[in-house]
């Protein structure tokens, strides 16, 4: 009975494929075509289930590891990753686009530069697709490293590349050329945007007036800030914290104060960096108290106090050398269930070093790490360097095997101080790990630095001076 019934199924699911092939193949020329009537399904006997549409999701497969990728990950030197690019092209290995910006990322964030051409070569060779991001990063990079003229032709070349260029690239250069001081550049470039298809939008009239206040240009920032107005673009809490975090520094406060009741009146309400911006100009000014009230009373126009209005406190008391309240300030944080970040924790640590106490503001880095705060590489060059003030070079030492360890890097300064400091003290097994991680780098002196050095390192010998210089002039 059973077997008489499932072969009467089955029989029927081929009829139903059947008149589903029939019903889906109709040739373009036929113009009659006999479409078989469906069968009426008999009705079910089972009681219809609830369908949860959380099951008729698409469930995405998790992208497969790409070996290269993640060797690449274990890499510091970068000619090694260039090494290892290499080796798996000729293992056979087809590199795709995720191993071509990644290996380009490693080599923009070394600055070997010349790698990275090298790359971008074997992209046009092999006609890879790019993102419009991989150029965007590039851009930025060479911006850090005051390459503006390469970051310039990575733009104008992204065509080449079959990469669209879009408005987030045009605001990345113009942010490029703002910041390293080319504001008359950005302005030619934002008036041809028109021409080169983009309709500037928010972030390219915020870039132009950050320009022009850079440059001191008030009345040219109200001039961009007006045609702003002009092409209805409207202003953000960031246009406006632009606009008085410049008069407050000016000590302008009236016209801050008008600014900031302006745009309360055009429903464009300030957050936490316009109250810390006032504070500060109030702190200019010397009206530490003024500005302590004015955290405190934010909190009435809805927008509750941050760390950052925090941190215009301590660095007012810290300038002052109230380096004592700076700390029962941090205290009072905590007590009001703020918890630091590396910012505040820097302001003090900063402070401590000017003020010759480096080995308290070692203890205040180790109180951070505990508090589960991680330093940044402006934590460790602070305290290098205040370290390197008291000449405490074992101290100096340690703390830039831990930014080694943390993979951040020093100023070409703070190397300089510190190798002078250990040859001095006779240490030079330490003064050549020095100039390894150096080179490791690629950071190098000129022979003016080298002369200084040596000449630093040898002092209380009256001949060093002379020999330095007779053997730089005779190279």
């Amino acid at each position: 009975m059973i077997h008489s019934r499932s072969k009467a199924i089955n029989q029927t699911k081929l009829v139903l494929l059947h008149q589903r092939q029939c019903i889906n193949y109709i040739p373009s020329q036929q113009k009659h075509t006999f479409t078989p009537k469906k069968p009426k399904p008999k009705p079910s006997t089972k009681p219809r289930r609830k369908q949860n549409p959380q099951n008729h999701k698409k469930i995405r497969k998790p992208k497969e590891p790409i070996p290269f990728v993640n060797d690449l990950k274990e890499i510091r030197d970068p000619d090694e990753a260039l090494s290892l690019f290499h080796q798996y092209h000729q293992m056979g290995s087809k590199h795709s686009y995720p191993s071509y910006a990644s290996l380009i990322y490693k080599l923009a964030r070394a600055r070997d530069f010349d790698a990275v051409e090298t790359v971008l070569g074997y992209i046009q060779d092999f006609n890879i697709r790019c993102k419009e991001t991989l150029f965007i990063s590039l851009i930025q990079h060479y911006g850090k490293a005051h390459l503006v003229d390469k970051a310039i032709e990575v733009f104008n070349r992204m065509t080449s590349f079959d990469c669209v260029r879009t408005l987030q690239s045009f605001n990345s250069l113009l942010d490029i050329l703002v910041d390293n001081d080319r504001v008359d550049d950005a302005k030619r470039m934002f008036d041809d945007a028109d021409k080169m298809g983009f309709r500037p939008n928010l972030i390219s009239f915020n870039v132009m007036i950050k320009g022009r206040l850079k440059k001191g240009e008030w009345e040219e920032a109200s001039r961009v800030f007006d045609e702003m107005l002009e092409r209805e673009v409207p202003p953000t809490v960031v246009t406006y914290n632009s606009l008085i975090g410049f008069l407050c520094r000016k000590g302008e406060m009236e016209k801050a104060k008008c600014l900031f009741e302006d745009m309360i009146k055009k429903a464009t309400y300030p957050n936490a960096v316009t109250y810390a911006l006032l504070m500060e100009g109030l702190c200019i000014k010397g009206e530490y108290n003024e500005a302590k009230k004015m955290m405190f009373d934010m909190a009435y126009r809805g927008c509750k106090p941050q760390l950052v209005n925090f941190g215009v406190l301590m660095s007012d008391l810290g300038k002052r050398g109230k380096i004592e309240e700076a700390k029962s300030l941090l205290s009072e944080m905590k007590k009001r269930q703020y918890k630091p970040d590396v910012v505040t924790y820097n302001i003090l640590i900063n402070y401590l070093c000017k003020e010759d106490r480096a080995a308290e503001a070692y203890k205040v880095l180790t109180e951070m790490q505990i508090g589960g705060c991680k330093p940044n590489a402006a934590t460790y060059r602070m305290m290098v360097d205040g370290f390197l003030r008291v000449e405490d070079f074992d101290g100096s030492l340690k703390v830039l095997n831990a930014m080694l360890t943390s993979r951040h890097c020093p100023r070409l300064e703070t190397f300089s101080c510190l190798l002078v400091g250990l040859l001095k003290g006779g240490k030079v097994d330490d003064a050549c790990f020095v100039l390894e991680e150096m080179e490791k780098r690629k950071m190098r002196f000129d022979l003016k630095a080298w002369e200084g050095l040596v000449t630093d390192a040898c002092i209380g010998d009256g001949n060093a001076g002379g020999l330095v210089s007779e053997l730089i002039s005779a190279h």
